[in-house]
C-alpha cells in the first residue's frame, strides 16, 4: 500500500477512490436497495479485469454493474501484500478490542499515512452505506464486519486461533464502523 501510494504521490490509492466514488455516485440506485450487496460474489476473472487497468474509467458502460466494482474493491484489499490494518499492529488491535478499550483511536493515529487515510476513506464510505441505507438494504454493521474483517485485518502467520482471530477481526471492523465519527474526526 505504501509503495503504491508513494508511486501515485498520494496517501489513498486512486483505484480505491475511483471505486468508492463510483459506488457513491450511483447512490440511490437499485444497488443501494438490494440486500447484502457487499456480499454478492462475482467471478474473479470479471473483477480482475478492473484491477488490471491503471487509468480506469468506471463510467464506461461495461462497468455498469456496481457489484463488479464492489467486488474489485474487496479483491484489491484482499490481495494487498500486507493488510490495511498492518501486521505490526495486529496484536495491538486484538488487545484493545478484547479489553473493550478506546485505545483503538491511538493505534489508528499511529498507522502510516497510506493505511490511515485509506482506512478513513473506506470506513467513511461503509459507515455512510450502513447508516444511510440500512432501511433499504438491511446491511448491518455486523454484516459489513463479517465481509470485511478477515480481508482488512489478519495476522502475518496464522496460528491455531483462527476462529478466535476471526471473531476479533469482525469486532474490530464493527467497532471502527460504529465509532467512525469519533475515531476519524
Amino acid at each position: 500500500l505504501a509503495t503504491l501510494c508513494a508511486h501515485e504521490k498520494t496517501t489513498v490509492p486512486s483505484f480505491v477512490e475511483k471505486c468508492i466514488n463510483a459506488v457513491e455516485r450511483r447512490g440511490n440506485t437499485l444497488f443501494i436497495s438490494q440486500w447484502n450487496n457487499y456480499k454478492v460474489y462475482l467471478p474473479v476473472c470479471v473483477i480482475k479485469q478492473l484491477t488490471r487497468w491503471y487509468e480506469l474509467d468506471l463510467e464506461d458502460g461495461q462497468w455498469e454493474d456496481v457489484h463488479v466494482i464492489t467486488g474489485a474493491l474487496k479483491l484489491f484489499f484482499r490481495e494487498l501484500s500486507e493488510p490495511l490494518f498492518p501486521y505490526s499492529h495486529f496484536n495491538k488491535f486484538i488487545s484493545a478490542i478484547s479489553e473493550h478499550s478506546l485505545t483503538i483511536s491511538l493505534i489508528l493515529s499511529s498507522l502510516p499515512a497510506p493505511n490511515h487515510d485509506t482506512m478513513k476513506l473506506l470506513f467513511g464510505h461503509l459507515h455512510r452505506f450502513v447508516t444511510l441505507y440500512f432501511s433499504d438494504n438491511r446491511m448491518t454493521v455486523q454484516n459489513v464486519a463479517i465481509v470485511f474483517g478477515p480481508t482488512l485485518l489478519r495476522p502475518e502467520m496464522e496460528s491455531g486461533n483462527i476462529a478466535m482471530h476471526m471473531v476479533f477481526q469482525n469486532q474490530i471492523v464493527e467497532f471502527v464502523l460504529n465509532e467512525y465519527n469519533y475515531l476519524f474526526q
